[in-house]
């Protein structure tokens, strides 16, 4: 019904449109000189399809987040009072499913009681009845609006105004989605870690070196919960990924900005970009089942013991995949340096290698430092390849050919499997999301402020 009803509103919509728009043709006169309009005859279009949309839209919104529970309530009603009182939260959601999977006619896999099918008949029969009242009363408020709307239309009606006043409320709305979103994540994660710190003290948790959470069924926080074995599996596998990207990305940025002809460039730039397309978890297989035998075959003969799944393995797969973030970033800023330091240090005698080394690149470090920052950011967060090339290992070392775990690696472990998420060994999960979330925001409002101050200096 809910699908019908949209698409009849979309239909009702473009007919407003038309119906404005012809309204508004009609009073510029018969030759159509729309200069005695106020706005152009396309303002009073829409303006009559918004009149005839959103109110009912709204409606039909309202409706639909409402319904439900009337409709638990109803159900409720119908069920004999000796059974609905008896019944907690969870026993009360159980039986509103059953009666509404048996009133949509699937039914329910064992013989429903007489009481339930008396519910979910007359449930049935006010569905109905409210289907056709929504249909009916969205409907009318469309029409409705469009009527209004219509009359509305005149010569000297700003109708410009009021529709671009409109667009501009929308606007306000997507970025206050986008800002709530944000706020509620955090809110959500750190409303979960405070109650994981009163299992676990913050000092045990911030400051411990050794990663052993006990399961247990009491709901007692056993084990050990220090996070320095995980951030330093983090920083270490982060720091690897950034010694393959950095060099290898920076190097292509300024090829390709600097010495490549246009016809390579347009070609080569694209295809290096394809790299951060690629799936994640594609990077991870390639590196447990060929970067891992290939390094241990590798350390075997120089005499070195490395692990297939370690660090080494997952950093380097990780800085693979994070060259285009850093070769694409760094060639956007180097080519944003002004041209005139270029020609002014070749003026000056210098040559092409002398100018990139000691104009170019000073010029543009602040944006080449923020393109790194972000590259940080994204590797810190990055998951997939953790899992399947670092080996899982939380232990404070400092050996790269050993296996390790990352925070990101221990939140999926941690929430993986059947888990009460009132328990510490599930809590720890958000405590860790917040501590990481922090990490990266902290880099990424430091790789924008550096991108910003360039931003001012250059443009």
């Amino acid at each position: 019904m809910n699908l019908l009803l949209i698409g009849v509103l979309l239909a009702l919509v473009a007919v407003a449109y038309q119906i404005g728009l012809r309204k508004s043709l009609s009073l510029s006169g018969k030759g159509n000189n729309s200069a005695i309009l106020h706005s152009r005859p396309g303002y009073y279009g829409a303006l009559v399809a918004l009149w005839c949309g959103i109110p009912a839209f709204l409606i039909l919104l309202v409706w639909n987040i409402i319904e439900p529970s009337i409709l638990q309530h109803y159900i409720l009603q119908n069920v004999p009072a000796t059974i609905a009182s008896g019944l907690d939260e969870a026993g009360v959601n159980v039986l509103v499913d059953r009666v509404q999977a048996i009133a949509s006619g699937f039914g329910v896999t064992d013989t429903p009681a007489a009481y339930e099918l008396a519910a979910a008949q007359q449930l049935s029969n006010i569905q109905q009845i409210g289907n056709y009242a929504k249909f009916a009363v969205v409907i009318c408020v469309a029409i409705g609006g469009l009527l209004w709307a219509k009359k509305k239309i005149s010569q000297q009606y700003r109708a410009r105004n009021q529709v671009e006043k409109s667009i501009n409320v929308a606007l306000i709305l997507c970025s206050s989605v986008a800002i709530l979103t944000t706020i509620g994540i955090v809110m959500s994660m750190f409303s979960e870690a405070l109650h994981f710190f009163k299992f676990v003290s913050p000092i045990d948790f911030f400051f411990g070196t050794e990663w052993n959470p006990g399961f247990s069924t009491s709901g007692n926080a056993e084990g050990s919960y220090g996070l320095l074995p995980l951030l330093w599996g983090t920083l270490m596998i982060s720091a690897i990924a950034l010694l393959v990207a950095v060099p290898l990305g920076l190097m292509i940025a300024i090829y390709l900005a600097e010495y490549a002809s246009p016809r390579f460039r347009a070609w080569a730039k694209p295809a290096i970009e394809v790299l951060a397309g690629i799936p994640t978890i594609v990077y991870g297989v390639f590196a447990m089942m060929v970067l891992g035998p290939v390094f241990k075959a590798l350390g075997a003969t120089v005499g070195l013991e490395i692990n297939a799944t370690s660090a080494l393995t997952a950093g380097f797969a990780m800085g693979i995949m994070i060259i285009p973030f850093v070769s694409s970033l760094s060639d956007d800023i180097i080519t944003q340096v002004p041209r005139s330091l270029r020609d002014g240090s070749l003026g000056l005698g210098a040559t092409k290698s002398e100018t990139i080394r000691r104009v170019v690149l000073p010029a543009a470090l602040p944006g080449i430092t923020g393109a790194f920052l972000l590259a940080v950011s994204r590797a810190v967060g990055e998951t997939m390849i953790v899992v399947l090339a670092a080996g899982n290992s939380p232990l404070l070392h400092a050996n790269p050919f050993e296996a390790v775990s990352t925070v990101t690696v221990t939140i999926v472990k941690q929430l993986t499997g059947d888990t009460d998420f009132a328990s510490p060994q599930a809590l720890v999960a958000f405590a860790l999301g917040l501590t990481l979330f922090v990490i990266t925001l902290c880099l990424n409002i430091i790789a924008l402020y550096i991108v910003r101050k360039y931003r001012e200096q250059y443009e």
